[in-house]
């Protein structure tokens, strides 16, 4: 007569634990879409067992169905756990229409999004603003996503789940602190690819990474890929107290160059020369031109970095051999420019479009990187957060906006994005 398994009591705890085992493993199953991998016929299998008139066979039986389901259900679980952390509903400033201003700007809730095959999610901590930002919402950028799209670019915070599918092994494990840029910086998530993404500088905070993807590159692509500032060089920076202008200051300053900071007000020059400025010069002084001259001794300077569009006035204080370096186009327009002065001083005139260089010189953006990270470790780089207002919440976004674009601000401006906690240190 075949011994069932119910007739056997030392063998009971085995089917408490195939049973657990197996359930677990069909869950997983079903949340992978992998319930066909094997799980009915190992059931089979036990199942069948329950008749066999061999105890001993029996136990085997059950205890290498229990062994083998259970490594699966393991690996399945630690697979599952290491690819992801537990998220909430993301809430972020969605653009359904293009709008006048900040103002109309509101917070809304929505699903969380889920990586792709190449994409990280990051639970953002702290955003930064952009002058494209404020075109952008407007419809006046050169990048305008399909309607609707959550807005923002510059970020920091921390790798909540992995790509599902890299082409390459990832480089950032869960938890890892990071700083990028894509589309919807805005928001309590982002997705981005690894390509859009660094690691936060040791001892830095959330804030002041959230300002550096896009400053930090512009002025040392600027002034060392572009210009090759040398040591002792005449450098002026115009803006020199915005985001970018502050990068260019210090990188301008760990290259061994003389600083010339210019900006609209004394305090904004005062800020610069607390970054590395020598000097400060008001372009709101219509001599200011004279006054770069006069600092230095007639002979003008070796290079420009121009983030506004005054290369023509530029062209005046700038010396034999001089380089200027066109970034940006912050006054509002398209300047036309004296090209009979390019000429008769032997000027270079070249511009930076730093976004591109990863289609078109990946290597060289390894290259730049390595350049800024190797400033930090020596102190020759800081954080250029703007510190005269907190702005802390997503709900503080148009503020921050408004202040950015009234120019009534310095370095980057950042907003804290809560967590729960104070999430504003590493």
């Amino acid at each position: 007569m075949p011994y069932r398994l119910w007739a056997v009591p030392p063998h009971s705890i085995l089917l408490v634990q195939a049973t657990v085992v197996v359930s677990t493993f069909a869950s997983l199953g079903r949340s992978r879409g992998i319930l066909g991998l094997g799980t009915t016929g190992v059931m089979a299998g036990v199942l069948k067992g329950f008749y066999i008139s061999n105890s001993t066979c029996l136990y085997f039986l059950l205890s290498s169905a229990i062994e083998l389901l259970t490594q699966i259900t393991v690996y399945f679980a630690i697979t599952r756990s290491q690819s992801h952390l537990p998220t909430v509903a993301m809430r972020g400033i969605q653009v359904s229409k293009y709008v006048d201003g900040p103002s109309a700007l509101t917070v809304t809730t929505h699903p969380t999004p889920s990586p792709s095959p190449n994409l990280y999610q990051i639970t953002i901590h702290a955003t930064a603003a952009n002058f494209f930002d404020l075109l952008q919402i407007q419809g006046k950028y050169q990048h305008q996503p399909p309607l609707p799209w959550i807005s923002g670019s510059e970020f920091a915070g921390v790798i909540t789940a992995l790509p599902t599918s890299p082409s390459s092994p990832p480089k950032f494990k869960l938890g890892d602190r990071v700083f990028g840029a894509a589309q919807g910086g805005f928001a309590t998530h982002v997705l981005a690819p690894e390509g859009s993404l660094r690691a936060v500088p040791r001892g830095w905070t959330f804030d002041d990474a959230a300002g550096l993807f896009v400053t930090a590159p512009t002025g040392y692509g600027a002034l060392v890929t572009r210009a090759n500032v040398q040591k002792g060089e005449w450098v002026l920076v115009h803006a020199a107290a915005g985001g970018v202008g502050l990068a260019a200051v210090q990188v301008a300053k760990a290259r061994g160059a003389k600083v010339i900071a210019t900006a609209g007000t004394a305090a904004k020059l005062a800020v610069a020369k607390s970054f590395g400025a020598d000097y400060g010069v008001d372009y709101g002084d219509k001599k200011w031109v004279e006054e770069v001259m006069k600092i230095t001794g007639g002979k003008g300077v070796d290079v420009v970095f121009d983030p506004v569009g005054m290369v023509d006035v530029s062209l005046k204080c700038t010396a034999w051999n001089g380089r200027i370096v066109v970034v940006g186009f912050a006054a509002g327009k398209i300047e036309k420019v004296a090209m009979n002065r390019v000429l008769l001083k032997n000027v270079s005139l070249v511009g930076l479009h730093w976004g591109r260089y990863v289609k078109e010189e990946p290597a060289m953006v390894e290259e730049v990187w390595a350049g800024i990270f190797g400033m930090i470790e020596r102190g020759e780089f800081r954080g250029t957060v703007f510190t005269d207002k907190e702005y802390v919440g997503l709900e503080t976004v148009p503020a921050a906006l408004e202040a950015l674009g009234s120019r009534g601000t310095w370095g980057k401006v950042v907003i804290k994005v809560p967590q729960g906690g104070d999430s504003s240190k590493l």
